[in-house]
């Protein structure tokens, strides 16, 4: 009895072994092509099992800073499924890059809300060659870049407060915040507040203006405390 339970348990250690393996075999491509000045992006993504997949989605975007050092974003997102070693065309971008601008360019997939696979690049300007390498969120510096996916007035409430405040605060953050909005049982719906994949805050809307901008508030307040402890982390590993 006993080396069956042993069994069973490394038959389930190997079945999750392998639905790791087969989250990544689904990859993540971003392709490029230069006319004159624009630039056409396109986000691929790749099916390299032969089981169909569901439960898919994606964020395809650019972050572009200028000469003068402003920045401009541009994303697209979505779901989608993928048949057995199917290749798909997600979403497209087309941007301007200038001499002495510089575009970064993120594809991440995700399923169920985990991160499975992702791309990156680089574009100097349309006459440079694009560098192909791993751009980590680390490498972003700018004030405030925020990812917004919410659905409903209040999601979209909370978002114009949360993006005045963070604005105005004068706070620079050199990582990506996402704030996504999923439906729940009743009236409201639940907002999470996610950085380096991690849930940093979240909560239950509810119709109330106050809440809603004291939510906004918190949420501030447990970036600005993740931030700290994210730089006393980097700080210790190059000491």
């Amino acid at each position: 009895m006993k080396k069956f339970k042993i069994s069973i348990l490394i038959f389930i250690i190997l079945l999750n072994g392998m639905f790791v393996y087969a989250q990544e075999n689904i990859k993540a491509k971003i392709i490029t092509q230069t006319a004159d000045n624009l630039i056409d992006i396109k986000g691929i993504a790749q099916n390299e099992d032969v089981t169909y997949k569901e439960g898919l989605s994606y964020l395809l975007f650019s972050l572009k800073k200028g000469i003068e050092g402003n920045y401009s974003k541009n994303s697209q997102s979505g779901e989608f499924s993928l048949n057995p070693n199917e290749e798909k065309e997600l979403s497209k971008l087309k941007i301007n890059v200038q001499k002495g601008e510089i575009c970064k360019v993120f594809l991440f997939i995700k399923k169920n809300d985990e991160l499975i696979s992702k791309d990156s690049t680089i574009i100097q300007s349309a006459e440079a060659v694009e560098i192909k390498k791993d751009v980590n969120e680390g490498d972003i510096e700018i004030n405030g870049l925020v990812i917004e996916d919410v659905k409903t007035k209040l999601g979209k409430d909370f978002y114009d407060y949360f993006y005045q405040k963070i604005t105005t605060s004068g706070s620079k953050y050199n990582f990506i915040i996402n704030i996504s909005e999923k439906p729940s049982i009743g009236v409201g719906s639940k907002i999470s507040i996610v950085i380096d994949d991690r849930t940093i805050f979240e909560f239950m809307t509810r119709p109330d203006d106050e809440y809603i901008q004291a939510a906004a508030n918190e949420a501030l307040r447990y970036i600005g405390m993740y931030s700290n402890q994210r730089k006393l982390i980097y700080k210790n590993k190059k000491i």
